[in-house]
C-alpha cells in the first residue's frame, strides 16, 4: 500500500514500497492526486509497466549535457566542436527544464529560430549530439520512460555541394584584416594543402619534416580515422618555416572553433573595409566578393588546385577522402578551365 503524507509547506506525498522495488515517491498539491498517482503506479508495478521517471524529472537538460560531454563528449575526435555545440544549448531556455519536460514542440521552435540565422547544415550539428544524448540516458542512465522528443522532429535539409572558389583577394585580404596572429597562416596552409580545420589544429612539430616536405598525420587527429601523410608546396614550407618552433609542442595552440571564429570575424571585417574603399573610389562592390565564405571552403579551393596536379587517385591520398565520390564533391574547376585543356 502507498503512504500519504501531507508535508510542512502543504503539499501532500506519495510514497510506494513493493518488494523488488526500489522506494518511489512524489510530490502533489492536493491529497486526490497523490493518491491517483499511487493507485495508477501501483497497479503498473503490479503489472510489470511501471518505469521510474524520477531522473528524467529530477535531471535538468543542463545536468545531462554535462554528464554526456564527461563521459562521451570527451572521447570523441571532434570534442572541441562538439562541447562548442553543448554550450549553445546550455544557453537555451530549454537548459533549465528536466529532461521529462523537454518536448519535441520546444525542439522545433528552437528549431526554427536557429533557422532564421544559420544554414541548415549547422543546425543538424547542433540538433545530432543531444538526440543522442537524449538515447544514452534511455539506455545506459536509467532513464528508461524518456520519450526522446528527437524522434518526432524533422531535421532540415542538407546540401553540401558548395562551389564556393576563394580567390587570391579574399585570401590576402582576410589575412590583412584578422586581429589573431595565427589565423594568416592557418589560412595559408588550408588553401595549400587541404588539410582541414582541425587536422591543422592538432599537428606536432615532430611530425613535420621540412626537409622532406611532409606532415604526418596520426589517425587519432584525422576525420575518418585513417593516418595519411600530407605533402608540402613551396609556399606551404614557407608558412611552416616562419612559425615558431617548440618541438614538443603542437604547431598551432588554437581550438578548431576559435579558428572559425576568428576567420568569420575577419572576413566580414574584410568586406566592410572593401565596400567603404568601393565607395571612395565611387564604383559598385563585388556582390559575391568576400561573401557566403567560410573556413571550410579553402578545403575545397585546395582541392581543386591540387586536382590540376595529380590524378584522382594521388588526390584522394593527400586530402583523405576514402570515397572517390566524396572527392568529387570538393572538385570543382571552372568550365573555363576545362575549356583550355581541349585541343
Amino acid at each position: 500500500m502507498a503512504t500519504i503524507t501531507q508535508k510542512p509547506s502543504g503539499s501532500w506525498q506519495a510514497k510506494i514500497r513493493k518488494t523488488g522495488y526500489a522506494p518511489v515517491s512524489k510530490t502533489f498539491l492536493t491529497r486526490c492526486d497523490a493518491e491517483s498517482w499511487a493507485r495508477k503506479t501501483e497497479s503498473e508495478i503490479e503489472r510489470g509497466l511501471w518505469h521510474d521517471t524520477t531522473k528524467a524529472e529530477t535531471t535538468t537538460l543542463a545536468d545531462a549535457i554535462h554528464r554526456y560531454s564527461d563521459e562521451v563528449t570527451s572521447r570523441k575526435k571532434s570534442k572541441e566542436s562538439e562541447l562548442s555545440t553543448m554550450r549553445v544549448w546550455l544557453s537555451t531556455p530549454l537548459a533549465k527544464l528536466s529532461l521529462a519536460r523537454i518536448t519535441s514542440e520546444g525542439i522545433a521552435k528552437l528549431r526554427d529560430e536557429w533557422m532564421k540565422t544559420y544554414a541548415p547544415a549547422t543546425v543538424v550539428r547542433r540538433m545530432t549530439p543531444i538526440a543522442h544524448m537524449f538515447v544514452t540516458a534511455k539506455k545506459e542512465w536509467g532513464m528508461t520512460s524518456l520519450v526522446n522528443p528527437f524522434d518526432s522532429v524533422k531535421k532540415p535539409t542538407v546540401s553540401n555541394e558548395r562551389t564556393r572558389r576563394v580567390s587570391e583577394g579574399e585570401i590576402a585580404r582576410v589575412c590583412a584584416v584578422t586581429k589573431s596572429v595565427v589565423l594568416p597562416s592557418i589560412v595559408k596552409l588550408a588553401v595549400e594543402t587541404a588539410m582541414r580545420r582541425g587536422e591543422m589544429t592538432k599537428i606536432i612539430w615532430k611530425n613535420v619534416d621540412l626537409k622532406s616536405r611532409t606532415v604526418y598525420l596520426p589517425k587519432t587527429i584525422t576525420k575518418n580515422g585513417f593516418e595519411r601523410t600530407v605533402p608540402l608546396s613551396t609556399a606551404a614550407v614557407a608558412v611552416l618555416s616562419g612559425l615558431p618552433r617548440n618541438i614538443n609542442g603542437r604547431v598551432f595552440s588554437i581550438r578548431a572553433d576559435a579558428v572559425t571564429q576568428a576567420f568569420d570575424r575577419a572576413v566580414l571585417r574584410a568586406r566592410a573595409t572593401y565596400e567603404k574603399e568601393c565607395v571612395e573610389e565611387g564604383i559598385e562592390p563585388d556582390t559575391d566578393f568576400l561573401v557566403d565564405l567560410h573556413p571550410h571552403d579553402l578545403r575545397h579551393e585546395a582541392t581543386t588546385r591540387l586536382a590540376d596536379k595529380f590524378a584522382m587517385h594521388e588526390l584522394a591520398k593527400i586530402t583523405g577522402h576514402r570515397d572517390i565520390r566524396m572527392l568529387l564533391r570538393y572538385y570543382h574547376p571552372s568550365a573555363e578551365d576545362l575549356a583550355k585543356r581541349l585541343a
